[in-house]
């Protein structure tokens, strides 16, 4: 009580002395704010929203929270400040002076002068509720709102760290719109990949990637599945085996997921303390080993022997299905594990044979990990003229397909690529189960809500 009267006193004589003019307050994130070492009533001005507000006989305390951060920054003002429009979820402009806080809950705090309400909110109409931890499904609901909670805050401050780092890793980017359909005066649609534009590029650029929507038309509202996601897709010229491939998947899995982990710890263990307890040392086992790698061959030998009843009999010469995905593993102790060589008549013409009868395969590769199963999806490509030509023929695709057999005609190198579900990485990392919840806007069939 001590404490809040002398803090009183303080917020009086600052608002009642006359003072000298002062110099524009400088506009800082909450982010900024609260890292700021500089504490020496530094005046300042911030722009968020309304988090908690607690008032006291002397003092009014307030949260306030612009999206930059996890953490809210504390502001302290003079009861007579008018609180009625102070609620919850309310947009506010705070100025003031940045000062060491007494608190031990945070560093600094913001001093107000002046508190002008932005925007008014009422608390009660509000789906979201102050103190309230919704659960996910309750939130999708309301797609416009719930980016204002801690849980899909921090979701999308990792999305945005992780989409940055993947560019990083990579360097340069390259992103393509697609068009509406007719547009161009012959039928065009709306894709599920960008490897064959990849691969044209590849023919000029070693090392080319993309990184952006895609779009499926599978009537599915599964946990794993969406109409519209986002994709990472590779393409590397001279590159002659399945191990350089499947390394530059394992490093980009890596390396994006240390740098979340870096610049984002307070979101990250949010995630796992709150969505997912125990999965901080799923992650760290999955960071910590090498991956594995076993053939599509070894991995029907492995579900055969099997004591599990699967609802798909796995068979040699048939896909595997997301319960065969997530027992190989598990088989594999939770590591990430490389799947390569698939039968030939399961994957498309595009990917290399290789030629070993009478199990005809091909130099695909997918990378099964916890919580989601099929990750990765990659494989060498076909460079050989007359190889490519005669599975073309065979699928009646030779007209269709005559400027992709070109780009074997002249210059052709060996070369691979391959793609990966940004949505499913990001519940690989956080161990979030259902795939709605790391999409700003989910939409999935029979469900378009933005």
């Amino acid at each position: 009580m001590l404490g809040a009267r002398c803090l009183f006193r303080a917020l009086r004589s600052c608002s009642s002395a006359p003072c000298p003019r002062h110099r524009p307050s400088s506009k800082l994130s909450v982010r900024d704010a609260l890292g700021s070492q500089n504490t020496s009533r530094e005046r300042v001005k911030v722009q968020a929203w309304i988090r908690s507000i607690r008032s006291q006989k002397e003092v009014l305390f307030l949260h306030v929270n612009d999206g930059s951060s996890l953490e809210s920054l504390q502001v302290v003002a003079d009861s007579s400040f008018d609180s009625r429009e102070l609620t919850f979820g309310s947009s506010v402009e705070v100025q003031g002076q940045l000062v060491k806080s007494l608190s031990k809950k945070q560093n600094v705090e913001l001093k107000a002068e002046k508190i002008e309400v932005i925007g008014n909110c009422d608390a009660k109409a509000f789906p979201i509720k102050y103190k309230e931890r919704h659960p996910l499904e309750f939130l999708r609901q309301y797609p416009h709102l719930r980016c204002r909670t801690n849980v899909l805050g921090s979701i999308l401050r990792i999305r945005s760290e992780a989409t940055a780092a993947i560019h990083s890793f990579f360097k340069p980017s390259s992103k393509t719109k697609i068009p509406k359909e007719n547009f161009f005066n012959v039928p065009a649609f709306l894709t599920v990949s960008g490897q064959l534009h990849l691969e044209v590029m590849s023919g000029a650029f070693t090392q080319v990637f993309t990184f952006g929507p895609t779009f499926r038309a599978e009537n599915s509202q599964s946990r794993r599945h969406l109409a519209e996601f986002y994709m990472v897709e590779a393409e590397i010229s001279f590159v002659e085996n399945l191990q350089d491939l499947m390394q530059v998947m394992e490093d980009l899995f890596k390396a994006t997921t240390m740098t979340v982990l870096s610049n984002c710890p307070e979101d990250v263990e949010l995630c796992h303390k709150f969505i997912a307890p125990g999965h901080k040392d799923r992650l760290e086992h999955m960071l910590k080993n090498n991956f594995l790698i076993i053939s599509y061959t070894e991995a029907i030998e492995i579900l055969k022997k099997a004591a599990h009843s699967f609802t798909f009999t796995p068979e040699w010469g048939t896909d595997l299905q997301t319960e065969h995905e997530k027992y190989l593993v598990k088989h594999c102790g939770n590591i990430p594990v490389f799947v390569t060589n698939y039968p030939l008549a399961l994957k498309p013409f595009y990917m290399r044979d290789n030629e070993d009868g009478p199990q005809h395969t091909v130099a695909a590769v997918d990378l099964l990990v916890p919580v989601v199963g099929e990750l990765f999806g990659g494989s060498l490509r076909e460079e050989r003229y007359h190889v490519l030509e005669q599975r073309l023929a065979r699928s009646g695709l030779t007209e269709a397909y005559q400027w992709y057999l070109d780009l074997r005609r002249f210059g052709s190198v060996p070369h691979g690529g391959f793609g990966m579900g940004f949505e499913r990485y990001l519940q690989c990392i956080l161990g979030v189960d259902n795939i709605k919840d790391v999409i700003p806007f989910p939409r999935f069939t029979h469900s378009c809500l933005l």
